[in-house]
């Protein structure tokens, strides 16, 4: 008895708990620079809570059919990763950058620097990291570790949080044939992100309610107008 007991512990302790579930986003949403005709989903952002100061983010790129052609969205140059990280201060390691769903002709991956940054079309990001050239050292996946340096993380779903625009995490995306070869060159580069595309500018209801109102108006106008024209007929 005391065994099965034992046992029921370790199994019961060895469940992963809502702490450490992992958030994943997806970038669905981007610039004009790319869509049309490339649509979403981009790619992947995994976000894996270690404890309480600790978080390990992985990109990966994602890849689509689109009129009987395959795509890959890979990812490189300025603006490579941007995030908004709950924290007043944290710091970044371990960034790496690679191939790893197959690709031809690509030279190796480099960190040029991090900070904050704008991610074309969706707003400033406090952390992004900025890789060395263009579509000759682009990647599919990119990982790194946050550490939280001011204040403590009760999830994965508290590491980042919305910019003003809504998005939580961008990347810069360069569209290529998948399998992607070096040589074929990108199809069209532009960036993604799981939050609105802030240069899309869509009027609200209020506006709209305005705007029915004045024609209204305009209309009483015209049949005051008209009344009044017929009653100095009969006159």
């Amino acid at each position: 008895m005391i065994w099965l007991l034992a046992l029921a512990v370790a199994f019961l302790g060895g469940m992963p708990g809502e702490a450490t579930a992992d958030q994943i986003i997806t970038l669905t949403n981007a610039n004009s620079a790319i869509n049309p005709p490339f649509t979403g989903p981009y790619g992947t952002v995994d976000v894996h809570w270690v404890n309480s100061t600790k978080a390990t983010i992985k990109l990966t790129a994602n890849t689509v059919t689109i009129g009987g052609t395959n795509y890959i969205y890979m990812f490189g140059d300025g603006g490579t990763i941007g995030l908004n990280v709950n924290a007043a201060s944290f710091t970044a390691s371990n960034i790496v950058g690679s191939i790893t769903q197959g690709g031809t002709g690509f030279q190796p991956w480099s960190l040029v620097g991090t900070g904050s940054g704008n991610e074309d079309g969706f707003g400033m990001f406090n952390f992004q990291v900025n890789s060395f050239d263009g579509f000759a050292h682009v990647i599919d996946t990119l990982t790194l570790t946050l550490t939280n340096n001011s204040g403590t993380w009760g999830s994965a779903s508290s590491v980042l949080t919305p910019n003003p625009g809504g998005s939580t995490a961008a990347a810069h995306i360069y569209v290529t044939v998948n399998p992607a070869v070096q040589s074929t060159g990108a199809l069209a580069t532009g960036y993604a992100a799981n939050g609105s595309n802030g240069s899309v500018v869509v009027p609200e209801p209020s506006s709209v309610v305005l705007g029915f109102a004045a024609l209204v108006g305009l209309g009483l106008t015209q049949i005051r107008r008209l009344v009044r024209r017929n009653s100095l007929a009969l006159a």
